[in-house]
């Protein structure tokens, strides 16, 4: 007989798992590279520890920045508070939990990550060293600096705090916590032997959306920081200088601060669902987009409209189906959901998209619109594309239209003069959002957005109405005509109209504007300068 079977087998077995699940789990320390600064810089291997921590330590800006990354219930200590202090770690991993301690660039190059480790392997703790990229070679990297030639060169990085004690070279020379005094790192090593003339760059913020390089020379650092425009007063955050011939090429090898929108704070008035793809195409110029909500969606107030909607879909009552935005895919998908159905219900029925996102939004469902203007991407281009009823080809002439409860009644009329029977049905609801918090409130009206996008009428009525109306310093970028009329009707100064009514178009105008801006500025050698930093008392500020 089996000697786990039977009641006296169970009753061991249940013994047995009830003894396991009070051994504890061994614990670990991880001593992890937060890179220089760029979150996508991370590595897969530090994302996935920092994910999995039961507690993670960190500086405040570190944590600042890749807190969002930590589990729900974890801890989040301030490495600053435990003064290099690797108790914590070690008890932490001794009771049973995965630690991971985060260092600014690579926990082994100028941080004590070395003593930490060996404190770990005293105490007998298993511990694992996961590398980041150090800022001694991204920050140039993202500066336009090269550090050697194509196959030879010679590099040396060291901290600001030994300049004094590195002699001439021929090779190329990277300065970590160059923030703590370019100026006198450039007199310190013209002392120790380097020529006035060798060429030297001071990036401030390197991988950030802050970053700001200052080209020069040694003997020339203090009035190129002042040509410009940089005050080291008010200068602050992390810098790395580079001295050496590789500095010469940054003007033209520079391929992150001039990108068209570099550094801009474009606000975005749209919900979280609807911005992803603008925010993605804006990082990709450069831009820091902020999502401000300017509507909300709530269901119907009486659902029988959708009831009826969904079952005449299901018993093929309609012909069409024509969606004008993503939030009416969004509630028909949800109806559907909640009976139980999916897109197969859907067989033999046309549908038809007002744009790409609609129709993405119907992809990610499962179903391939058969309609979507290729020219304007609005009602009234969706009315221009759909055709006529024919009464040989469609054995029915019903259309069903789930919309928003402000929606035009153009597309209805349009149907209903090429013969269509349109039901319009209240798919959703459309109501303005609450506020945004005082500080956006403040940054809208005092200038402190470069750059907003209206995407339609209402998001200009809506903006205003819960925030106010944005600074004249601060460009004013339209989808359309319509929307650039309604802004014009507000007092709104209209700098960028997109070529096209859709978003890529949109975001390429403001692109495109803010490289005029840019190059002019280059062209007439003055400081390229944000829409946010030409308002009354801005100043340039290296954060």
């Amino acid at each position: 007989m089996n000697p786990t079977t039977g009641k006296a087998g169970r009753q061991a077995k249940t013994a047995n798992e009830k003894a396991a699940d009070t051994v504890t789990t061994p614990g670990w320390v991880a001593f992890v590279g937060a890179g220089p600064g760029d979150e996508g810089l991370l590595t897969v291997r530090a994302a996935s520890l920092i994910g999995r921590a039961d507690l993670v330590v960190a500086a405040p800006w570190i944590a600042e920045r890749l807190g969002h990354l930590v589990k729900p219930g974890a801890t989040l200590a301030d490495s600053d508070a435990q003064q290099q202090d690797p108790k914590m770690l070690i008890k932490a991993a001794k009771a049973g939990q995965l630690v991971v301690r985060l260092f600014s660039g690579d926990p082994f190059m100028f941080c004590h990550a070395a003593a930490d480790a060996a404190a770990c392997a005293k105490a007998k703790v298993p511990f694992e060293v996961v590398p980041g990229l150090s800022a001694a070679t991204a920050v140039p990297e993202y500066a336009g600096i090269p550090l050697t030639s194509d196959s030879a060169g010679d590099v040396r990085v060291i901290h600001a705090s030994e300049a004094s004690r590195v002699s001439g070279s021929d090779g190329t020379l990277v300065i970590l916590g160059a923030e703590t005094g370019p100026v006198d790192i450039g007199k310190m090593l013209i002392a120790a032997g380097w020529p006035e003339t060798s060429p030297l760059a001071i990036t401030w913020n390197g991988t950030t959306t802050d970053q700001h390089t200052v080209v020069g020379t040694l003997g020339t650092v203090a009035a190129d920081l002042k040509a410009a425009g940089v005050s080291l007063l008010t200068a602050s955050g992390p810098a790395v200088a580079v001295v050496g011939e590789g500095v010469v090429q940054q003007p033209t090898l520079s391929w992150f601060e001039t990108k068209p929108l570099f550094g801009w704070r474009v606000l975005v008035p749209r919900t979280k669902e609807q911005a992803d793809e603008v925010c993605d195409l804006l990082r990709a110029r450069g831009a820091v987009p902020e999502q401000v909500p300017t509507i909300a969606v709530e269901p119907p107030r009486t659902p029988q409209q959708m009831e009826r909607a969904v079952k005449g879909l299901v018993t093929g009552r309609y012909q069409w189906i024509g969606f004008t935005s993503v939030n009416a895919v969004r509630a028909i998908r949800e109806k559907f959901e909640e009976y139980g159905l999916d897109a197969r219900a859907f067989a033999g029925v046309k549908v038809a998209a007002v744009g790409e996102a609609t129709a993405r939004a119907l992809r990610a469902f499962g179903i391939m619109p058969d309609l979507v203007p290729e020219g304007e991407q609005s009602a009234e281009g969706l009315a221009e594309a759909w055709p006529a009823y024919d009464d040989i080809l469609d054995p029915i002439n019903r259309v069903l239209l789930p919309r928003a409860d402000i929606a035009t009644e153009g597309l209805l009329a349009r149907l209903s003069d090429l013969g269509w029977e349109a039901e319009d049905v209240t798919a959703y609801r459309t109501v303005r959002a609450a506020p945004p918090p005082a500080p956006i409130r403040e940054a809208i009206k005092g200038g402190g957005f470069d750059a907003v996008l209206f995407t339609s009428s209402s998001t200009v009525r809506n903006l205003i109405g819960i925030a106010g109306k944005p600074h004249a310093v601060t460009v004013i970028a339209v989808i359309g005509p319509q929307t650039a009329k309604t802004a014009a009707e507000f007092g709104l100064r209209v700098d960028v109209v997109a070529e096209r009514p859709s978003i890529p178009a949109l975001v390429e105008a403001l692109a495109n504007h803010g490289a005029k801006i840019r190059d002019a500025a280059m062209e007439a050698g003055e400081p390229v300068r944000k829409p946010s930093e030409r308002r009354r008392g801005a100043r340039r500020r290296i954060r």
